[in-house]
């Protein structure tokens, strides 16, 4: 009886909790908005880290994207990313939607409870909800 309630242990401490909530619309997960200031001839993103930290993914991987999509230098400084170009709030939002439906949201049950996992020189996108697997292309 022991050796199950230790393997009964072990099972619970492996598994990844999705984290649970409600919004108040029947929806549990809604688009963060990003804090968008414009200050000289440079952007920021001043709530970057808490985004990160809400949607589950590294500031690495958001910053990355926002580089390539916005065509801008990015670096995170702090709980902030700076963007060295003047972009229109709108914009930085629209691709921030962009990359949530592309990176965050399973494409199968159309829940935000996933992460990316890099396998033999591929990236994915694993759903802790419904279990699968979607192929991001390479890592």
């Amino acid at each position: 009886m022991m050796e199950y309630e230790k393997l009964l242990e072990q099972a619970y401490a492996n598994i990844k909790v999705n984290p649970s909530g409600n919004n108040g619309n029947g929806e549990r997960f809604e688009i963060p908005k990003l804090n968008v200031l414009v200050v000289g001839n440079k952007t920021i993103i001043s709530n970057y880290l808490q985004v990160c930290s809400y949607i589950r993914r590294s500031k690495d991987e958001l910053w990355k994207f926002f580089s390539k999509e916005l065509a801008a230098m990015c670096k995170p400084e702090g709980e902030r990313l700076l963007i060295n170009r003047k972009i229109p709030e709108k914009q930085i939002q629209e691709k921030f939607k962009v990359y949530v439906d592309r990176y965050v949201i399973c494409r199968q049950c159309k829940k935000p409870d996933t992460e990316i996992v890099r396998r033999d020189g591929m990236a994915f996108m694993h759903c802790l909800a419904c279990g699968a697997n979607t192929s991001l292309g390479k890592a």
